[in-house]
This record gives structure tokens, C-alpha cells and sequence, in this order.
């Protein structure tokens, strides 16, 4: 007669469950040893773009730059050659005054005396000056020829007119004592602005 051993199902039914248990927590073990050794070594961060929302303007570009840097030395260059233009102009003017302002004078005293051109237009003619010359001025060199046998003096008005044809400036130019053949040439220089552009016309010419 066999003898039965109690609980040897049970007992077999534990055995078979602890032996699941620890292989469950065995390869538990073994993928959270992976994951940790393994994927910390593999994540990289990711770069996160700038928020551009908060920007204001546009940077500037080197094209930029370089337009602003050529506007402000063309304006600099200009604003310098204004001012020595200017310059220029006060310089010829002075030469000129120094040399014509009592000549001048004595011509305008003169022509007061003359009803219509006078007696000497045919002595006297005009040629324009490079403004390159006059510091941008309008400026005329009056030639003034004696063209008699004897000593005279002579007195000449230029005026400067618009293209209207109106009378905007008027100057007085003179020579005095001049020999027979003999030619002065004084300049008879505008004041009045470059534009509107005037024309200077011989008015009056007297010999006395």
C-alpha cells in the first residue's frame, strides 16, 4: 500500500509561482539596467529656437551699414565743397572790389548824366567767366577799348535780367585815362542767388 504525501499539489503550486515571480523581477531588473546604462548615453537635447516675437526692428545688414557709411560721406564731402565754394566766391569778390569800387563809383555818377545808351557802346563788349573761376558767381569781363585819337575815360552799366526779361541787378564798371588803343577790363559781378539763372546785357556806355 502506497502512502500519499499531503500538500504535495499546494506545495508544487508555490514552487511554480515563486519560480515566475523571480524571473519576472529578474528580467525587470535587467531592462531597467538597460534603459539606465543605454539610454542615458544615446538622449541628446534638442536646441530650442529663439522666440523671435520679441525682436524689435530689423538688425542691420552689412549692405545697410555700408549705404549708411556712403550717404553720410557723400553728404560731409558735399557740405565741404559748399563751404569752400562760398569761400571762393567771397575771395574773387573782395579781389575784385578792391580794384573797381571807386571806378565804379565814378561810373554810376557819371551815367546819371546820360539820357538813352550813351555815346560809347560800340567800344565796349562782354564776355562771360567760367564759374569755375569766380567761386560759382555770374560774373561778366567788360572790355572797354578806346578806340579814339585822344585820352578818355569811360562809364558802363550792366544789367542782369531774368528770363522775363526784368531788370533784377544792376552794376557800374569804369576806366579812366585810357591812351588811345588802349583796353581796361573790369568785371561787373551779380549778387543776386545762381538760380533763377540771369542775363547780363550791356544798358549803357558812355566815354567822357
Amino acid at each position: 500500500m502506497s502512502r500519499r504525501t499531503h500538500g504535495g499539489p499546494a506545495r508544487a503550486g508555490r514552487s511554480r509561482a515563486t519560480a515566475a515571480l523571480l524571473a519576472t523581477l529578474a528580467c525587470a531588473g535587467a531592462l531597467v539596467s538597460c534603459s539606465t546604462n543605454s539610454g542615458a548615453a544615446s538622449v541628446t537635447p534638442r536646441a530650442t529656437p529663439p522666440d523671435t516675437s520679441s525682436f524689435s526692428g530689423t538688425p542691420p545688414s552689412a549692405l545697410a551699414s555700408a549705404a549708411s557709411s556712403i550717404i553720410g560721406s557723400a553728404r560731409a564731402s558735399a557740405s565741404a565743397a559748399a563751404s569752400s565754394l562760398s569761400a571762393a566766391a567771397s575771395e574773387f569778390e573782395a579781389s575784385v572790389s578792391a580794384d573797381t569800387a571807386r571806378a565804379s563809383a565814378q561810373a554810376q555818377a557819371e551815367l546819371k548824366k546820360v539820357q538813352g545808351s550813351g555815346n560809347a557802346r560800340s567800344d565796349v563788349a562782354m564776355t562771360g567767366m567760367p564759374r569755375a573761376k569766380t567761386g560759382g558767381l555770374l560774373a561778366v569781363l567788360v572790355n572797354i577799348t578806346n578806340n579814339t585819337d585822344r585820352t578818355a575815360s569811360y562809364a558802363v552799366q550792366i544789367d542782369f535780367k531774368n528770363a522775363d526779361g526784368k531788370v533784377v541787378e544792376t552794376r557800374y564798371v569804369g576806366a579812366e585815362n585810357l591812351k588811345p588803343g588802349q583796353r581796361a577790363q573790369p568785371v561787373a559781378i551779380s549778387r543776386q542767388p545762381t538760380q533763377p539763372q540771369l542775363t547780363p546785357v550791356l544798358a549803357k556806355a558812355q566815354r567822357y
